[in-house]
């Protein structure tokens, strides 16, 4: 099979790929165990693409329990040398409000106990890859570019941290990662970014931001309702996007 031109890793709301056509599942295990579902290989703008749910395509793996192990292994199997990540976040600071995208460019991690490197087991190599700039940054500047071509806003920067879940977060907490220098907030940038460093692949990650984060903004409560309504609404450009990435 063919090498993939572009592997995307879809969110919360972000099941599948709009523009994606002829695709046929790739399923099966890794050496890592089961990723999250079937990758969805096919075609846009003549590309070659790769689609995957990291929470499954029915949304059943909570944060914490995503193999992201196997979901990264499976995609460079594949071939994949690039991988966008959808990721839907909560907002901190001002810039970051609900229906806003952003592409940012640091990281925060918070988890704990996730299966965090390729590189844990008994009389195999230890690697400590460079992580200053968690978001591959030439990856960056071209997933920036192309929305630019496409006309589809995306804010420049920005940190995300990443929370262990699947609750959401207390004011308290927020307050905290605002301190830290966060202005996003979310819980699965890690230990995907890391793995993808450590398996070779360029990544950067496009953040939807579908509520503000507890205490910030004009936060009350937040419904799933709102969350999925708000996604929505930003993921509209995403087909232009990953279009004019390909270009």
């Amino acid at each position: 099979m063919a090498g993939l031109d572009l592997a995307v890793i879809g969110g919360t709301g972000v099941y599948r790929l709009a523009s994606l056509e002829g695709a046929e599942a790739v399923g099966g295990d890794t050496p890592w165990g089961k990723p999250s579902g079937p990758v969805r290989v096919g075609t846009v703008a003549g590309k070659r693409v790769g689609f995957l749910a990291r929470h499954g395509e029915g949304h059943a793996l909570p944060p914490h329990r995503v193999n992201y192990r196997a979901n990264l292994w499976r995609l460079k199997e594949l071939g994949a040398r690039r991988v966008l990540a959808i990721n839907t976040v909560g907002g901190i600071t001002e810039r970051f409000a609900p229906r806003v995208l952003a592409c940012p460019d640091q990281l925060i991690d918070y988890t704990w106990g996730r299966a965090g490197s390729y590189w844990d087991g008994e009389g195999g190599e230890v690697l400590h890859v460079d992580f200053g700039d968690p978001y591959s940054p030439a990856f960056r500047a071209e997933l920036l570019a192309a929305a630019a071509r496409a006309g589809v806003a995306v804010l420049d920067g920005g940190c995300y941290g990443a929370t262990q879940g699947p609750r959401l977060e207390t004011k308290a907490e927020i307050a905290r990662l605002r301190r830290d220098g966060c202005d996003l907030v979310g819980m699965t940038g890690m230990p995907e970014a890391g793995l993808a460093r450590e398996a070779g692949l360029e990544y950067a990650c496009l953040a939807v931001v579908a509520n503000w984060a507890a205490g910030c903004g004009d936060a009350t409560e937040i419904t799933l309702a709102d969350v999925l309504a708000n996604v929505e609404a930003a993921s509209a450009g995403l087909p232009a996007v990953v279009e004019a990435l390909l270009g």
